[in-house]
């Protein structure tokens, strides 16, 4: 007789905690959910109650960024982000966070998300100022011409490793967002993708940009106003180079980090026409003979004039 007394007990203090979590006011969810972070929100929070659901919306607790970046950043890149089931994963949690507080939203950090999403953010996101798509193999111009389009206030775009999108998409967001001072269009290392090697499917690996010189002339035709630009171990040349010297001579950071069809002389000239320049990274480093298949020379520094590597051009 005692246990079914304490089973009941038992059941009775469980349906009051129960209710207990259900019955909060308002504004104490409110408290507790912006306490949360990012993750906890969108995997546990909305989905507890209606009532945890109803706060979790609550504009007091919408984010303005939406940054997945450190969740990147703290593993191994994984064979498993290159998949069309993860891409579907990203692309879900994206869209949930733009149906949510599309208004809000003027920071958005992922990687491999899709036209599908994107499209999306170009509807909502009229108020975006940084937009971060690393490694998004599936964002094509298509969706680029939109955001374009939609986020006219953008700063800030990071489209490295997105090997579908063109220089088209280059000048097109050049043309309707003027106030872009910081982009990052740095590509896989080609000179060495070992690192890349069994991550990183081949055919993509494969896919790498060839026309450099045509997206410099794009950044250097339609981004007058860049700050910062990073384009590590891009394929344009020396004039392409010249391109975005005379286009862009507000610029403040450039990185050429294993840009190996410029020379130091190019750079030097270049320089010349960026009168604002503090920190500049050059591809000074040593090319691999497996590279050019050669055995005349051990390892070839790219700044000894001597060898013009523009004439070796993968």
């Amino acid at each position: 007789m005692d246990d079914n007394n304490e089973g009941e007990a038992k059941v009775t203090e469980s349906s009051q905690l129960s209710s207990d979590w259900a019955e909060l006011t308002h504004e104490c969810l409110i408290n507790i959910i912006t306490r949360l972070t990012l993750e906890d929100r969108w995997r546990g929070s909305l989905f507890v109650c209606k009532s945890w659901l109803r706060a979790s919306l609550d504009p007091s607790c919408l984010n303005s960024v939406f940054n997945l970046e450190p969740h990147f950043d703290s593993v191994t890149e994984s064979t498993r982000w290159w998949t069309p089931e993860f891409e579907r994963r990203v692309d879900g949690m994206l869209r949930s966070v733009v149906d949510c507080g599309s208004e809000f939203l003027v920071e958005i950090r992922v990687r491999h998300c899709s036209d599908r999403s994107l499209s999306l953010v170009s509807q909502r996101c009229p108020n975006l100022q940084v937009l971060s798509i690393k490694s998004c193999p599936n964002v094509t111009d298509v969706s680029m011409v939109k955001i374009a389009s939609g986020c006219p206030k953008l700063t800030e775009l990071d489209i490295s490793y997105c090997y579908e999108i063109s220089h088209e998409s280059l000048a097109i967001i050049g043309r309707h967002c003027p106030n872009l001072k910081i982009l990052k269009r740095n590509l896989m290392n080609w000179l060495d993708p070992s690192q890349h090697v069994g991550i990183v499917p081949n055919e993509y690996l494969n896919a790498c940009p060839q026309d450099g010189d045509s997206e410099a002339a794009s950044i250097g035709k339609f981004m007058p106003n860049l700050l910062h630009l990073e384009l590590r171990f891009s394929k344009f040349t020396a004039k392409g180079l010249s391109f975005i010297s005379k286009g862009c001579p507000n610029l403040e950071y450039l990185d050429l980090s294993g840009c190996a069809n410029v020379t130091g002389r190019d750079i030097a000239n270049a320089c010349l026409e960026m009168k604002n320049m503090k920190n500049i990274k050059k591809p000074n480093f040593y090319i691999p003979r497996s590279v050019f298949h050669t055995e005349r020379y051990g390892h070839w520094q790219l700044y000894d004039e001597r060898f013009q590597t523009d004439v070796f051009r993968i």
